[in-house]
């Protein structure tokens, strides 16, 4: 712009030198000027009417340019021959331009800044829904824990008297168990092979309790026990299985686990027998399914991952969980 400026100058009759010290001098002041304007614009952003008094800004921001240019250019290059009178019928020009570059600068400054500042609220919006959904699965979590260890603890308490050797064992599973809780609540991920692994540990103590009634059948691809899942999520799954399956049945119960690969999801089926003249398939849907699936949709914004349904006598669980990549 210095260079284009001096060309000007030069092509109405100034000589390069003068021409040369008026544009630095301009746009030197012109620049002051701007940067003044987006400093300002960094931690002042106009709202509303206030557009008007960016305006005013700019109008008087030009006026102080243009008579300390002005000035400066005088003492500077009044001794060239002609070059009040150039300067004197060029100031209207130079006042134009002046201002038509400081409005530019301060409509860029302004769009700019707003984006930014939108970008930082939709971050902030990003991070507080996510410490949400993280407290939300947290809570979930925690929520599914007290029923089962009071369940245990009752039955150890009715164990003591009768069998306290298999008391002993049940408190020792019962400690492994939740130290294995404490640890994978650290992570939201885990492998099939350790979902399966923290599993048994609850399908041991649930044996002590329920003795020879409770049965399970376990069958997974070994190809597929490296594919990741939500950390404690088959837990309530299979309790529910549990509940259903044995408190509403007779006899002895055998709970069902099937896992298989699907296209991008991992596909675990777990079904459980129920009796169709005491109980509903839709008894089945209570809050360790329904966490299940709030966890789920909080992980994939997908409702659809979760779906169980009664078939005779046996009540199926189907839950897919996509691989992300």
């Amino acid at each position: 712009m210095v260079a284009d400026n001096a060309m000007v100058l030069n092509f109405f009759g100034l000589p390069w030198k003068a021409a040369i010290i008026d544009s630095a001098i301009s746009n030197t002041l012109l620049l002051l000027a701007c940067l003044l304007v987006m400093n300002t614009l960094r931690y002042y952003l106009p709202r509303g009417k206030q557009y008007i008094n960016i305006f005013s800004i700019c109008l008087f921001l030009t006026i102080i340019w243009l008579l300390l240019a002005k000035l400066l250019l005088r003492i500077a290059l009044n001794h060239y021959p002609g070059y009040a009178d150039l300067l004197h019928h060029s100031l209207s020009i130079r006042f134009s331009i002046a201002f038509l570059l400081l409005g530019c600068v301060t409509m860029i400054s302004i769009l700019w800044y707003n984006q930014q500042e939108q970008k930082e609220m939709n971050e902030r919006k990003i991070d507080a829904e996510k410490l949400a959904k993280e407290a939300e699965l947290f809570k979930l979590r925690q929520q599914l824990q007290p029923h089962f260890l009071f369940n245990s603890l009752n039955s150890i308490n009715a164990l003591i008297g009768s069998r306290p050797e298999e008391a002993r064992k049940m408190v020792q599973q019962l400690s492994d168990f939740l130290r294995g809780t404490i640890k994978k609540e650290e992570t939201q991920w885990v492998t099939l092979q350790e979902e399966l692994q923290y599993l048994q540990l609850y399908l041991d103590i649930e044996k002590v309790r329920f003795g020879n009634r409770l049965a399970t059948e376990i069958e997974v691809d070994e190809n597929i026990k490296q594919l990741k899942l939500p950390a404690l999520i088959l837990q309530p799954i299979v309790e529910n299985a549990i509940k259903f399956g044995l408190y509403d049945t007779t006899g002895n119960t055998v709970i069902r686990l099937f896992a298989t690969k699907e296209g991008d999801n991992l596909v675990i089926k777990v079904l459980n027998p129920f009796d169709p003249e005491t109980s509903s398939p839709k008894q089945g849907t209570g809050f360790g399914l329904k966490s299940v699936q709030r966890r789920l949709y909080l992980l994939f914004a997908r409702t659809d991952l979760l779906t169980t349904h009664g078939k005779e006598n046996i009540f199926t669980t189907i839950v897919k969980i996509p691989q992300v990549q």
